[in-house]
Formats: C-alpha cells, sequence, structure tokens
C-alpha cells in the first residue's frame, strides 16, 4: 500500500453493494480497503473480504464487528447500510474528521438530524443515488422544472428489484425535491406518494409519485412533465450496480482535502449551481 493510497472502510460488505464495492476497490490503483464491517452476531466475521466477494484471491482484509480501530487509520467510509447504521457511520467519521460517502435512504428526521450534525466535522457526501448519470438527471429535472411554468403536471416513475424494502426510493424522492426547488415550492407539501381509491382530480401543483416493484431491476427512474397535448419524459436505466460504486469511488476522490459539510453528488459532479 502507498502512502498516497486512499484507505476505505466498507460497513455492510455482505450486501449486494458491500460485494460489488470489494471487487470494485481491489481494481483500483490508488484505492485500498483496510477494513469491512458486518453486524455484530454475523456467521461472516473473520471471513476475507476478497473471498466474501468472489474474488480469485484473498485480500487480507478480515470482516469484523468492531469499525473502531478500522475508522482511527481511514480516510473515508463507503456507506450503503441502513439509516440506523449510517447514523453510526457518520458519528464515527465526524470523531475521525474522514470523508463519509452516504448512500443509503430511508432515513427519518431524527437520523437526518445526526448526520447534519456530523457534517459540521466530516466530510460527508450523501445521495439517493451514487450514479453519474442519476445525478445528471437529477439536475436537469430541476433545471426543467424552473423553467416550464405550472400548467405542465410533475410526475416521478420508478421500478426496482422485488427485495428493495424502502418506497418511493430514494433517488425518486431525490427527483422529486429537485423538481420543487426548481419550482422554488416545498416538497413535503406537494409531494402526493401513493393514489387509492376514488381520489379526485389531481391536484394542481402536485408532484406525484408511482412505485413498481419486481424481478431483478437493479433501478429504472424518470421524471415526467405532462402539459396539454405534450409530454417531456426524461429517464435513466440502471443495468448493473457497478455504477452505484463507481460513482461512490468518485465521491470517495472528490471528497479528500474538502473541508467539514454536507455535500451531494451535484457537487461531485459540479452541477450544484446548474
Amino acid at each position: 500500500m502507498s502512502d498516497s493510497d486512499i484507505k476505505i472502510v466498507l460497513p455492510g460488505a455482505a450486501g449486494r453493494m458491500g460485494r460489488t464495492l470489494i471487487a470494485e476497490i481491489a481494481r483500483k490503483p490508488d484505492l485500498k480497503l483496510i477494513g469491512a464491517t458486518e453486524p455484530e452476531g454475523s456467521s461472516l466475521v473473520g471471513t476475507d473480504a476478497g473471498t466474501l466477494a468472489g474474488l480469485p484471491e484473498p485480500l487480507g482484509v478480515t470482516i469484523t464487528d468492531d469499525p473502531l480501530p478500522l475508522v482511527a487509520e481511514a480516510d473515508a467510509i463507503i456507506d450503503f447500510t441502513v439509516p440506523a447504521a449510517t447514523a453510526e457511520y457518520a458519528a464515527l467519521a465526524a470523531q475521525a474528521r474522514i470523508v463519509h460517502v452516504i448512500a443509503t435512504t430511508g432515513f427519518d428526521a431524527d437520523q437526518e438530524a445526526q448526520i447534519e450534525a456530523a457534517a459540521r466535522h466530516a466530510t460527508i457526501i450523501k445521495a439517493g443515488n451514487m450514479s453519474l448519470g442519476v445525478n445528471l438527471l437529477t439536475a436537469l429535472t430541476r433545471k426543467v422544472a424552473q423553467t416550464l411554468d405550472a400548467d405542465w403536471d410533475i410526475e416521478i416513475l420508478e421500478m426496482h428489484h422485488r427485495h428493495k424494502v424502502d418506497a418511493p426510493s430514494g433517488t425518486a424522492l431525490m427527483l422529486g425535491q429537485a423538481a420543487a426547488d426548481g419550482r422554488g415550492i416545498n416538497h413535503d407539501v406537494v409531494a402526493d406518494r401513493g393514489r387509492d381509491g376514488i381520489t379526485g382530480e389531481r391536484t394542481p401543483g402536485d408532484i406525484g409519485y408511482a412505485v413498481l416493484r419486481g424481478g431483478s431491476v437493479v433501478g429504472e427512474h424518470s421524471t415526467i412533465f405532462a402539459a396539454e397535448n405534450e409530454r417531456i419524459v426524461l429517464s435513466h436505466i440502471a443495468e448493473d450496480r457497478g455504477l452505484f460504486a463507481r460513482g461512490a469511488l468518485a465521491a470517495v476522490r472528490w471528497g479528500q482535502g474538502k473541508g467539514p459539510g454536507l455535500y451531494s453528488m451535484l457537487d461531485v459532479l459540479g452541477l450544484s449551481d446548474f
């Protein structure tokens, strides 16, 4: 390992994204996986991370349930876990004053507040989706919403695999928030997250959500702008989880040397003011 390598800790190493990240990090000459964790009691504690990810040879990094000594030596944490665990890792990142890349979704208000507090000391890059393409879609959604008037209805459509546990997806909510920001309105007031039964006519100005689940779909998202006799549809289709890992690694690199704060992938792409 070179002194210039970016040293990474990976919680949730046994998950789908965890295994993908292990393999992606192993292929990058400027990155080094120095730690991988699973919750206490996991049967995978003690397993080599490379073996877990199906690499041809072990990495010499053993899965552990104790992140403290790992974070103390790390430059970054990449986190695709669950909200409660992510809030705890944000506190650890703040103590170590390192980069924390957060791709977890489904936070409640208290967990969001914990992450915001941690960002006073850590460099936190948080996004509902780490795909560079999705974040470009987010920027375009905000720009189009800013350009079109209220005669254009906005609907967000998303589909994921049958195992996804939250809905709408973090990415869908990110798109809806971008549309609300573009129009200068409060997303929480206008978001229509479910329709069933006799709902009456669509409320003007609402941002609607439709959720599909099934099969092994990695992720599909569309922002639909609909007016009389015309529609604009902005879409992104993810075909492989590797693209999320590559986006997270781009965020890790971007975050090195940045000051504390709560950033997004739009900052990484240089599109925060687009």
